[in-house]
């Protein structure tokens, strides 16, 4: 990868990880936030619900719309209403205000992240595709995973203003970054919103989804309550609890470098052997979640899993119609938003039922049902390349 591909893939990571951070950031500190706007903790808990929303609304939609124009002026709209969006945020007079200024920069959203991944994919050659994702991918974990410990600790010992400035600065140096190193991106060939649209006709497509759907389930039914777990069912102190989270967050940032070079080493193998490597994890919380020290390597492990996931998800929707790579990692952003709402809610669900130990039975449910999808698409995949293959052989006898 040359140099001047390196500085544009890093900018474009540079830009996820403000937008990650700004969706992010804010769940560290809701109570601070609540204090703030005196509201209570629930209603501060709506900038991450709508923001959520926003995303899951407009992931099919908006990357379709803006897929025929200029993609540097497209990702400098973004990041420019992002800024702003933060800058009203922390002048913010009331709750209202200060939740619209999230809601509209969220609906762009997966704009950024849908051009962004197109972007990387574009500037290296096709065998190097994953690997220049996984990069861009990087800043989502970071956003998601170290982003909430900085702002957390911003708002903590400045204010919560300081934690939307920071916000507000990270997406502005992407924007300049863009601005002054990035070269014009106009659209080569332009496809048709028809032409995009009739992707969602092939039932390799769907089965792809479902598959994600039930991958990110599968994640994030367990995830979301790690830290209820490790304080239930390991008994360790806050600290201790601070400390792996810490250490999930370093092991997901190496999990996206892994999981771009599985998946150009050989990508298909790698997305049928997920499921099993993740159950794996599973299975070692169910039998040694009681036990401190073996939990240390667990929670490492799984943050390398958790971050392939991400990954593996993309390629998975992206790889099933190359022909439209916006509209497809609309799509992935779209439903895998979806998966992380169903498996979070399903998790809960089994928590309030059954306890926190049978959340692991929620991820295994989700992990059985990515397995039947992933096996459904990749028979009709095969299937599909003998027949073509057979027509091909059959043509040159004639």
């Amino acid at each position: 990868m040359s140099k001047r591909n390196s500085l544009f893939i890093f900018i474009l990571t540079i830009g996820v990880f403000g937008i990650l951070n700004t969706e992010m950031g804010v769940v560290g500190i809701l109570p601070l936030i609540a204090e703030h706007f005196h509201v209570s903790v629930s209603t501060a808990g709506l900038l991450v619900s709508f923001f959520a929303l926003a995303v899951a609304i407009s992931g099919p939609i908006l990357p379709l719309l803006f897929s025929g124009i200029n993609r540097k002026k497209v990702l400098l709209l973004v990041l420019g209403v992002f800024v702003l969006g933060n800058i009203v945020s922390i002048f913010a007079p009331n709750f209202t205000i200060a939740l619209i200024a999230r809601v509209i920069p969220a609906f762009l959203h997966p704009v950024y992240i849908s051009i962004a991944l197109t972007a990387a994919a574009s500037s290296v050659p096709q065998a190097e595709a994953p690997k220049a994702i996984s990069k861009v991918i990087l800043g989502v974990s970071a956003g998601m995973v170290i982003g909430v410990p900085i702002t957390t600790f911003i708002a903590n010992t400045t204010s919560v203003e300081n934690a939307m400035l920071f916000f507000a600065i990270v997406n502005a140096v992407a924007f300049i970054a863009m601005l002054l190193f990035v070269p014009s991106m106009p659209v080569k060939e332009r496809l048709s919103y028809g032409t995009q649209l009739s992707v969602l006709k092939k039932p390799i497509l769907w089965l792809s989804i479902f598959a994600v759907i039930f991958i990110n389930a599968a994640i994030f039914g367990v995830y979301t309550y790690l830290a209820e777990y490790l304080e239930t069912i390991t008994k360790v102190s806050g600290e201790t609890i601070s400390l792996m989270l810490v250490i999930f967050g370093v092991a997901s940032l190496i999990g996206n470098l892994v999981g771009g070079t599985l998946l150009t080493k050989n990508a298909i193998k790698s997305v049928v052997s997920y499921p099993f490597a993740l159950g794996a994890i599973y299975i070692l919380l169910l039998l040694m979640g009681t036990f401190t020290a073996p939990m240390f390597i667990i929670v490492l492990l799984w943050g390398v899993l958790f971050a392939v996931g991400n990954n593996i998800s993309q390629y998975w929707i992206a790889s099933a119609v190359p022909e439209a790579p916006e509209f497809a990692n609309g799509l992935f952003l779209a439903f895998g938003s979806l998966g992380i709402t169903i498996g979070s809610a399903v998790g809960g669900l089994f928590i309030s039922g059954m306890g926190i130990q049978y959340v692991l039975l929620a991820g295994a449910l989700f992990l059985i049902l990515s397995i039947v999808f992933i096996l459904l698409r990749n028979t009709m995949y095969s299937s599909k390349k003998q027949l073509i293959q057979h027509s091909i052989k059959v043509a040159n006898h004639s």
